[in-house]
């Protein structure tokens, strides 16, 4: 019998990643192919599988009302942003006395993991791809996050983010430059 190959654990240990938190995200097509545009004079310019990613990204905002996304850009062969999973963001609006005296329990839904969420963008945005005919679309397995702990290290990325189509020559994500 063949031996398994140990998948490499890609989010950090002991860290749960449902928590509230500011998180960097980068997900990227399978083999880096440009799918999404292309950049035209320092401007990314989406096609309509970038459309795409657009409008899944802001589902998940209101798909999961406790996300909130504070930066976003498509590039040619990948996406970055900023998610914020805040749970306060479910408490509900002030109760009166007569809902108190009911002791009726408040159901909050599940905070999904910053995996699922992705998970759940990866897998609609390919789907809606899909409908439009093309098949052959896919994003490479996994993405990477970055856990943003200060306001230094969130103005860095988010600057990154605004900036990746002008420095995209530099790109690492670049397999054309």
């Amino acid at each position: 019998m063949p031996v398994k190959k140990q998948r490499k654990i890609n989010r950090l240990p002991h860290v749960d990643y449902s928590k509230n938190g500011l998180y960097f995200i980068t997900i990227c097509t399978q083999k880096r192919v440009h799918f999404l545009g292309g950049i035209y004079k320092d401007i990314m310019c989406v096609n309509r599988l970038g459309s795409v990613m657009y409008k899944q990204w802001e589902w998940l905002t209101t798909q999961y009302a406790y996300i909130i996304s504070h930066a976003f850009i498509v590039m040619p062969n990948h996406v970055h942003g900023i998610i914020e999973i805040n749970s306060e963001l479910l408490c509900p609006s002030v109760r009166t006395g007569h809902d108190l005296s009911l002791h009726i329990p408040m159901k909050y839904p599940k905070i999904k993991s910053l995996s699922e969420i992705i998970g759940a963008f990866k897998t609609t945005s390919s789907k809606n791809i899909h409908k439009q005919g093309i098949h052959y679309f896919s994003w490479q397995r996994s993405f990477h996050d970055r856990i943003i702990r200060d306001t230094l290290e969130y103005n860095n990325i988010y600057k990154y983010i605004y900036m990746n189509p002008i420095l995209w020559d530099r790109d690492r994500n670049n397999i054309l430059g």
